[in-house]
């Protein structure tokens, strides 16, 4: 199978930006762990598609994990607005810090060295070791559990039967070219192995794969039903001066969107919302509501919105002029905020 793995991988590899295809490789070409450990990062609860262009962004901006340690804070955040999980750009910032400060500039290239860096855990650990640095190491993503699944007909639905597949996937890492194998499982699982309607009649692994002789292929991997999500609520305060600024501010350190810039609003919590105006003013309710989905909860925001004068002295948040505002810099649930706003002020 693994032989099979490789010479479909030699010929279908999909070209992606962060990678060093076969052909490279044979001619010497080495990855650049740098750009693996942040594809990897960007990646995680992401698809490709939306990864590419920030992957161009960030290794054009920040061209080293140096240069990214070199970066402040705001800047970095910025440029992540809108990929979402932004505890990954915080973990980011220590990562490339740590790496910088601590290793000279080289990542660890072993498991073991991987997962004492901010923000690595088992998978990224072990992806790095594997594409960067060519260890063998059993990678398990969303793709590759799948092809582990249906491969070996693991019935057992996830997230139980993680800790199976992860064996399996180890059971099946070479020693040769694991780096490449690693990835050829991730396209396989990506195009031929997909998660519904799998090509299973072109795919390399066809012969051995028991998910297929049983007839259950395209029913795994099982899972767990989900819970329900709860709902929370909140109000969200859209302030706008005479002169056009914009009162926005940065939300703490930790916890969700932490670092980022936001509207002044109140907590975000099940059960109608508190009302907390970072300034006082003629608040009006324009009927306007921003619906948005997290990890762990459904969000109704709900907005305010005020004129205000010149000389307004809010007690949360900085007036922003409208010519140094980006909306690009907004995480997502907050850039809806300012498109629904936008679109009432301009009907004033």
């Amino acid at each position: 199978m693994q032989d099979a793995l490789m010479r479909w991988y030699d010929v279908h590899a999909r070209a992606l930006p962060w990678r060093v295809g076969p052909r490279d490789l044979a001619d010497g070409v080495r990855p650049d762990p740098y750009a693996v450990w942040l594809s990897e990062v960007m990646l995680q609860q992401t698809t490709v598609a939306a990864v590419r262009d920030y992957f161009h962004r960030f290794t054009t901006r920040w061209p080293t994990v140096t240069d990214l340690a070199r970066a402040e804070d705001a800047e970095v955040m910025a440029a992540w607005a809108g990929l979402g999980y932004y505890a990954r750009a915080r973990n980011l910032l220590k990562c490339a810090r740590v790496v910088a400060g601590e290793h000279g500039g080289a990542f660890p290239d072993t498991e073991e060295g991987l997962r004492t860096l901010p923000g690595i855990g088992p998978y990224t650990a072990a992806a790095i070791a594997a594409i960067a640095f060519d260890r063998p190491a059993a990678v398990l993503d969303g793709n590759i559990e799948r092809v582990m699944a249906r491969l070996f007909a693991v019935a057992e639905p996830l997230p139980g039967s993680k800790e199976r597949l992860r064996a399996l996937a180890a059971r099946l890492t070479p020693d040769h070219r694991p780096g490449c194998h690693a990835q050829a499982l991730m396209d396989l699982g990506a195009t031929i192995c997909a998660p519904r309607a799998p090509a299973c009649g072109i795919c390399p692994l066809l012969p051995g794969c028991e998910g297929r002789r049983q007839g259950i292929a395209a029913d795994l991997p099982a899972k767990s039903p989900k819970k329900a999500k709860p709902v929370r609520q909140g109000i969200a305060y859209l302030a706008r001066r005479t002169d056009g600024a914009l009162l926005l501010e940065t939300r703490p350190p930790s916890g969700l969107l932490g670092g980022m810039l936001g509207w002044p609003g109140t907590d975000w919590a099940e059960g109608a919302p508190v009302p907390a105006p970072p300034l006082s003013a003629e608040w009006r309710d324009p009927g306007l509501e921003v619906r948005h989905t997290f990890t762990h909860f459904h969000l109704r925001l709900f907005l305010r919105l005020a004129e205000v004068d010149a000389d307004a002295a809010p007690s949360r948040g900085v007036f922003v002029p409208r010519a140094e505002f980006r909306p690009a810099a907004l995480p997502t649930v907050m850039r809806k905020a300012f498109d629904l706003a936008r679109t009432e002020w301009a009907g004033d």
